[in-house]
């Protein structure tokens, strides 16, 4: 089960990237021919949409893939309008440079993210290390197969296809690397640091270490020694490097100046993907959206750093495939869900089973209502992606859903409050099930969530909300709040009720709303509800609401199934 999401993500953001304006424009399109945009205009526009963008994507875009990543992907994540879309790029940016797709790990980037933390370790100087010259070549290409490094600089005997002598020199390091991915073999990288502050770059140029390089008559190379040159050809000549005239016959770098400059700027540039056909792969072994179900995701306090985040999920029974068996019909679907972080850093994983077994005379009616499965995890405040697959076991279809999970903070100093949840059921649990983990539980009350908040005009639609951070009365010595429930249809008001901490029997500086609201005096339509708690002491005031259904009661009552998990 652990690869279905991963390849839900590559199949629903391959199609994300590859119609983008960026990738429409292949060779034999049909497509009509967009108005090419000046590069003023290009940088402008690619200017306004990185602005707009989130913090986190911000980050993720400048700082973690900023060696990385392509131009024209870079230009197809600033293209996408939604974080959910947002989210699935990052995914499948990963996915395409994974070398083992199909494991839950992906090798490329845990080395990518130690590579950024060994370059911070190492490299920094008045800058993080990532933004020298030294870390990012260390993060794009690896650890070089040889480093000669010379800290303090000191005496340095030039070789004579450098133009031979002897000089002092500035710091200076050269990288080497037996093989470049689509640059060559054996390849050297010089990084000096001429200001002696720590501070490296990357140069074209071996004579920009010479520390003596504008200091007459001194650390002269060969011919300028024997009178054979001038020390001011360095500098006369064209070409990328101040080197002494080397003598004649010598392999000098003159000779190679226009490889430098290639080799210089091909390093710089993201290395290749090797894995640009993965979306071909997956797309044999995977179709998405066969099975249908719908879910939803609550939020509630447990401590500042700490909410509870109920994934409810919920199936028609009749997307699922059964096998019918001594007149029972059985059927399962496999539960898979994951939570990361934007880096991709997995901080939750579910696997469970829902499994439905209805005798034969109770078949058809079963087939009208839907299974529902909750699971609850514990988060820290912060921007998460939320992956769910399920899949029929006898029938082998797939459902997948990858959406932005936004975990709010619930700031201390202001009154705050959890999602409204509408659900057919509340009651209270039993003493010896009160705190437990099981599905649909809530401290001390089972809070089931109606997912499709229609509701029938014989049903109690459950109201369950809970209020934060509420002030103690000095005087009172307890907290003072009033919460006042509207309901509406369209702009009239239909129900009115307030009620005090008093009278919910609450004095912390927390409530729980738990209320079941008779829907026989609502005649069918649309709905709205919203519940308004205001602190009488700070005179703060919070407010949730949501819409709901009511329809006409049928001759039998339409129940949704709890499902079990194992």
């Amino acid at each position: 089960m652990r690869e279905w999401a991963r390849l839900g993500v590559v199949l629903l953001f391959s199609a994300i990237v590859l119609n983008s304006p960026v990738f429409a424009q292949q060779e034999g399109s049909t497509a009509p021919a967009q108005p090419q945009l000046s590069q003023k205009e290009q940088k402008k526009r690619s200017k306004k949409a990185f602005a707009e963008l989130g913090e986190a994507y911000k980050t993720w875009l400048s700082e973690d893939v900023l060696y990385i990543i392509t131009p024209d992907e870079r230009k197809a994540f600033l293209q996408l309008s939604t974080n959910e879309e947002r989210e699935q790029f990052i995914e499948q940016f990963w996915l395409r440079r994974n070398p083992n797709p199909d494991e839950q790990t992906n090798s490329f980037k845990e080395e990518h993210y130690r590579r950024i933390a060994y370059a911070n370790e190492h490299f920094a100087s008045g800058a993080p290390g990532w933004r020298t010259d030294r870390g990012r070549i260390y993060i794009m290409w690896g650890k070089p197969d040889e480093i000669e490094s010379h800290p303090t600089g000191g005496n340095w005997d030039r070789p004579e296809n450098q133009g031979g002598g002897s000089t002092e020199t500035y710091p200076w390091e050269v990288w080497r690397y037996r093989h470049m991915e689509d640059i060559g073999e054996n390849v050297e990288l010089e990084f000096v640091d001429p200001t002696q502050s720590g501070e490296y770059h990357l140069t074209m140029d071996p004579g920009e270490k010479d520390a003596l390089a504008h200091v007459p008559n001194a650390g002269l190379g060969t011919l300028e020694a024997l009178g054979m040159a001038s020390k001011a050809d360095r500098y006369n000549r064209a070409g990328i490097n101040t080197l002494p005239t080397p003598s004649g016959g010598a392999d000098s770098y003159q000779a190679k100046e226009f490889e430098q400059l290639e080799q210089f700027y091909k390093v710089q540039a993201p290395p290749p993907v090797k894995y640009k056909d993965l979306e071909a792969l997956v797309t044999s072994r995977i179709v998405r959206d066969q099975l249908k179900f719908t879910y939803r995701t609550d939020f509630l306090k447990v401590t500042n750093d700490t909410i509870l985040v109920p994934v409810t999920v919920q199936i028609p029974n009749s997307e699922i495939s059964y096998q019918n068996k001594e007149g029972v019909y059985s059927g399962s679907v496999n539960v898979f869900a994951r939570v990361s972080t934007m880096t991709g850093r997995v901080v939750q994983t579910v696997e469970d089973v829902v499994k439905r077994d209805f005798p034969a005379s109770l078949f058809q009616r079963e087939m009208k209502q839907a299974s529902i499965y909750q699971k609850t995890v514990p988060l820290r405040p912060g921007l998460y992606r939320l992956d769910l697959v399920l899949k029929d076991v006898q029938s082998g279809n797939v459902g997948v859903v990858n959406t932005r999970l936004a975990v709010p903070k619930f700031d201390e100093d202001t009154i705050q409050a959890s999602t409204l949840i509408l659900a057919d059921q509340i009651e209270r649990l039993p003493a010896t099930q009160v705190g437990g983990s099981g599905q649909f539980v809530l401290g001390a009350m089972k809070v089931r969530p109606r997912l499709n908040q229609e509701f029938t005009t014989s049903d109690k639609m459950g109201i369950y909300l809970q209020i934060y951070n509420l002030k103690i009365d000095e005087k009172l010595h307890k907290s003072n709040a009033v919460v006042e429930y509207v309901v509406k249809r369209g702009n009239d008001s239909m129900f009115n009720l307030k009620e005090t901490t008093t009278d919910l029997k609450q004095t912390g500086d927390q409530i729980t709303i738990e209320r079941l609201l008779p829907l026989d005096t609502l005649s069918p339509g649309k709905y709205s509800i919203e519940i308004k708690a205001t602190d009488q002491v700070t005179n703060q005031t919070i407010s949730r609401s949501s819409e709901f259904t009511v329809k006409a009661a049928p001759e039998v009552k339409a129940a949704v199934n709890s499902a079990t998990g194992r």
